[in-house]
């Protein structure tokens, strides 16, 4: 009887009810392909990574970081926002941004370093992974948007790819493979800590600015055009010690409105002093 009754309300549903069913199943298709195009970025990285083909390989981290940015954007501007497009997302970045640059970091520098090579990179593949879930608690829980909570994995996974792009010849011994130790272990250290990085997020794109802006941003440009691994290396870095900067201005700030405050508050009144005669 169940099954009668549940299929004749089936049959007496309007057309309209029907097809809204219908899209509530499906997906947004437009930020899905841009989460899409960053996944088969990550892919293609790993694919020459393993050629041993380092500057090629590279550059698709930075492709996927600029899909990641735009794939956001554009469904909260189409109004195309999803549950499945939030967990979408973050299992491209899982590959893009963790599985990725530790693939291309050790096949680059990490193999001479044997079973320490490994270890560092499956941390930092472990690190992007916890990054993101916590993230995704933190986005769904609220918060200040200006700043993120530890190191972002797309600007974690800028700093080996940019590194690897600027010097694709790979090392091959193990005193030279040390410094490739630190270029993946503090990158994902930062990733799980709770150190704020800057998020950009409260620039106002549609307020009007100064012509002089447009200047410094084609400046820019013609910059990463005409020197890509240099600037890419300088821009990856600066973010990353961005955070330090950030903190060590703040206690400064800090310990000087105390002193300010110390130098302007009035003399305690001493016992049994006669405060008429002011």
């Amino acid at each position: 009887m169940r099954n009668l009754s549940g299929s004749r309300l089936r049959f007496l549903r309007r057309p309209g009810d029907r097809r809204r069913l219908r899209f509530r199943r499906g997906v947004y298709l437009l930020p899905s392909l841009f989460t899409m195009a960053n996944m088969a970025c990550g892919y293609g990285c790993i694919v020459y990574a393993m050629r041993g083909e380092y500057e090629t390989a590279a550059p698709f981290i930075g492709i996927a970081i600029v899909l990641d940015m735009l794939d956001g954007r554009i469904a909260r501007l189409t109004g195309t926002a999803s549950d499945f497009g939030i967990q979408f997302d973050s299992l491209a970045d899982v590959i893009s941004f963790g599985v990725a640059p530790a693939i291309l970091s050790y096949s680059w520098g990490l193999a001479p370093l044997g079973r320490l090579g490994l270890a560092a990179g499956f941390l930092f593949v472990a690190a992007a992974a916890m990054r993101l879930a916590r993230f995704n608690i933190q986005a769904a829980a609220g918060g200040d948007k200006r700043y993120f909570v530890g190191m972002p994995s797309p600007a974690a996974a800028a700093v080996p790819a940019a590194t690897v792009y600027a010097y694709p010849w790979g090392l091959y011994d193990y005193r030279a493979a040390l410094p490739a130790l630190a270029m993946v272990m503090v990158p994902a250290v930062l990733m799980i800590s709770t150190i704020r990085f800057r998020s950009f997020k409260n620039l106002d794109l549609q307020s009007r600015r100064p012509y002089t802006v447009l200047i410094f941003i084609a400046a820019g440009i013609v910059a990463i055009w005409a020197h890509p691994r240099g600037v890419l290396v300088v821009m990856a870095y600066t973010y990353l010690a961005s955070a330090f900067i950030g903190q060590a201005i703040t206690r400064f700030r800090h310990r000087g409105g105390r002193g300010a405050e110390a130098v302007q508050a009035p003399p305690a009144e001493l016992p049994g002093r006669d405060t008429a005669a002011r």
